[in-house]
């Protein structure tokens, strides 16, 4: 037994509100079970109850054994003086204000079906993956929709902080924002946060300037992540690391290697040295990139506007110093759908947030047009039942893994609730 579902049964009334009676025995009638705060302080602000024939407004604390009141030092803290009533599942020592007046309890289980208890130790019982994983194709389709809806959102928020922390480190210039958002996405897991330190390196004034010769961009990102460090006789790197040279002088730039960048693991399109030739020439094709995609635009127009490739010596070469046959290395459809999802849309969502716009509907449909990632995750609710058909479905079901199944958050899960209310 958790808390928690005591929070649940107090906050839809899934007990005997007919024949409520305190410890002592007097009537206990519920006019407002009051607000679920969730925060510091009482469990439920506001409440309304009578008690015999007194009327109290005031706050509901909530236990599984009434002397959780002193164990958690209720008594100490004066945000607790207007508790009107005590709900716990087991009352095993009086409570009292600290005018010595004593706190009617309420001893819930004595009020609670049994059929509700079994139903909730059914779906908080250990399975092989989620608690709810045999239950899953029971859920009622809008149901899941609209709790989709909130995941959705709940993960924009998440993502959103880093954004509004990149927005102070840059004077909330978004355009910089967005440089160090696609250079981390462009890393992907493996080299995501030395390609974001890469970013923060460079002042983007100097890649607003020097964004006409991507020469000078590949020399900036590739200097600065260690990769013109070394002496070889190629002379594409030996022209890369003068302008490497000489942009550090001209701009004042303290040299420093962020970190070093990984190759191991990868296949050779997601090397390094070709993720930062991509997004070098990015911006070498695009000028003021936040301009022309900081707010919503169709997945359509945005696979054309990132349909760009590398420089021409990244066609046939992986490393410098070794040659390989001429391919275009353009980015993939798949690769542009995750700098959608992890790029585009959070900083769109973040960017309307601050102006006061709601684009809701505008980014669920966006979502609705890309395809939905694929990982063990989504493997895994696949297999009970829930298959994802886009990148929205697929954003909803990982919020849900990470923030309430793995949490065991059920009782705060619009699934959990659902199926606890269909028993």
């Amino acid at each position: 037994m958790k808390e928690e579902f005591l929070h649940y049964l107090w906050k839809f009334k899934k007990f005997d509100t007919l024949n409520l009676k305190t410890s002592i025995g007097e009537e206990i009638t519920i006019v407002n079970v009051g607000q679920y705060l969730e925060l510091a302080g009482p469990d439920f602000f506001n409440a309304q109850i009578v008690i015999g024939d007194q009327k109290w407004a005031g706050n509901v604390e909530i236990h599984l054994k009434s002397s959780d009141w002193y164990v958690h030092h209720h008594e100490r803290d004066v945000a607790y003086e207007n508790v009107i009533l005590h709900v716990v599942w087991e009352h095993d020592t009086e409570i009292f204000r600290t005018n010595n007046t004593e706190i009617p309890v309420l001893v819930l289980k004595k009020f609670v079906d049994t059929s509700i208890i079994a139903d909730y130790q059914s779906l908080m019982t250990p399975k092989s993956w989620i608690f709810c994983e045999k239950q899953l194709k029971e859920i009622d389709k809008f149901a899941l929709i609209n709790w989709q809806e909130r995941l959705f959102f709940e993960r924009l928020e998440r993502k959103s902080k880093p954004i509004y922390e990149l927005l102070e480190q840059t004077n909330n210039d978004w355009e910089a924002v967005l440089f160090c958002l696609l250079a981390k996405n462009f890393g992907l897991n493996t080299n995501g946060e030395t390609f974001l330190k890469i970013a923060q390196s460079i002042p983007f004034s100097i890649i607003r300037k020097e964004s006409f010769e991507v020469e000078n961009l590949e020399a900036l990102l590739l200097g600065n992540a260690g990769l013109l460090e070394l002496e070889k006789e190629d002379n594409y790197f030996k022209d890369l690391k003068f302008r490497h040279f000489y942009l550090l002088h001209k701009y004042q730039i303290d040299k420093g290697i962020v970190a070093p960048v990984q190759f191991f693991k990868h296949r050779p399109d997601n090397f390094p040295t070709i993720r930062l030739s991509q997004l070098a020439f990015l911006y070498h094709t695009h000028q003021n990139l936040f301009s022309k995609i900081g707010t919503p635009n169709s997945a359509k127009s945005i696979y054309k506007f990132f349909d760009v490739s590398v420089s021409s010596y990244w066609k046939n070469h992986y490393q410098f110093d070794k040659e390989n046959p001429k391919k275009t290395k353009k980015l993939s459809k798949s690769f542009i759908d995750l700098l959608i999802i992890n790029t585009l849309i959070p900083i769109q969502f973040a960017y309307a947030k601050s102006k006061g716009e709601e684009i809701s509907e505008v980014l669920i449909q966006l979502m609705n047009e890309v395809n939905s990632e694929k990982n063990t995750i989504m493997d895994k609710f696949s297999s009970f039942g829930i298959k994802p058909k886009n990148a929205f479905e697929s954003q909803s079901l990982l919020q849900l893994k990470s923030e309430y199944c793995n949490k065991s958050r059920c009782l705060e899960c619009g699934i959990g609730m659902e199926l606890l209310k269909k028993n």
